[in-house]
């Protein structure tokens, strides 16, 4: 089934946020990296990455159905100088707009009646749930801590040792 010209639109839109939203994660790791925080970096750096695959689920999504995105314009907010709390914030800021955007397109496809894409829309809602999760959970133990040396230092240590789930996201 070919996508109707508001649903092509609306997963072109999509791809571009999930495009910004790898970018948002890659200044976040650059922020952190730039405060000796190697860990909470290379976190960051793994969610950008998964954001991609992300925007490669769509694209492909919109190929088998005869229609190419065209990815908008991509922009990041200035996030210099920050505390570690406060980038982590920033990055659950933006995966609340991707879950509201998700949620849109979901609403889209029940209007349209476009079944075909809601195992696609399914996936990522189940995915938005985990992702704002975790980021609360991180925001969370960095509260705890406060401006603790030692204990965002352990944090940091924490999240270094992420293993990378770009494989299973590719499925």
């Amino acid at each position: 089934m070919r996508l109707s010209d508001t649903m092509a639109k609306a997963l072109s839109d999509q791809v571009t946020l999930e495009l910004t939203a790898s970018m948002v994660y890659l200044q976040l790791a650059i922020e952190l990296e730039d405060q000796d925080l190697n860990g909470m970096s290379a976190w960051m750096r793994a969610q950008s990455e998964e954001e991609l695959v992300h925007a490669h689920k769509f694209i492909a999504h919109c190929i088998d159905r005869d229609s190419a995105p065209q990815i908008g314009t991509i922009s990041v907010s200035d996030l210099s100088g920050k505390k570690p709390i406060d980038l982590f914030r920033a990055a659950l800021a933006h995966e609340q707009k991707v879950s509201e955007s998700i949620r849109e397109l979901y609403r889209l496809a029940q209007a349209e009646t476009d079944l075909d894409v809601i195992p696609l829309l399914n996936w990522f809602v189940d995915e938005q749930v985990e992702e704002e999760s975790t980021v609360d959970e991180i925001i969370s133990h960095l509260a705890l801590v406060g401006e603790d040396g030692s204990g965002i230092l352990r944090i940091d240590s924490e999240l270094g040792s992420r293993t990378p789930e770009i494989a299973a996201d590719s499925e």
